[in-house]
C-alpha cells in the first residue's frame, strides 16, 4: 500500500524513502537479496534502523519504509547519517 500510494518517495546512493501521511506511526525496514547475504541485509537494516531512532523525535506521524541499497555497506556513518536527515527535511515530515 504504502509503495504505489506514498505521498513523498526519495531515491539516495543508500536507500530509497517512501512515506505516507497517516494518524500513528508505523515504521518498516528493507533489505533485498541483491544488498548481499543475511548478515549484510541485517547490517544494512541496522543502519538504517540507528539513524531512524536518532530523529524519531523530531519526525511527524505516518508510515515510513525505508528500502536499503547495496553501497549502504561500503559508505561512512556519518555521511549516510546527514543523507538521513536531509531527505527528511526535504521531504517536509520533521517537525519544526
Amino acid at each position: 500500500m504504502v509503495y504505489r500510494k506514498a505521498d513523498k518517495t526519495w531515491h539516495t546512493p543508500w536507500f530509497v524513502f517512501f512515506y505516507k501521511k497517516a494518524n500513528d506511526r508505523k515504521v518498516g525496514f528493507v533489505a533485498s537479496k541483491k544488498v548481499g547475504n543475511a548478515v549484510h541485509r541485517n547490517r544494512a537494516k541496522r543502519l538504517l534502523r540507528a539513524h531512524f531512532i536518532s530523529q524519531i523525535d523530531t519526525l511527524k506521524t505516518g508510515y515510513y519504509i525505508f528500502v536499503a541499497k547495496k553501497p549502504i555497506l561500503e559508505s561512512d556513518y556519518t555521511q549516510t547519517s546527514k543523507s538521513f536527515v536531509d531527505i527528511l527535511r526535504k521531504c517536509k515530515v520533521l517537525m519544526k
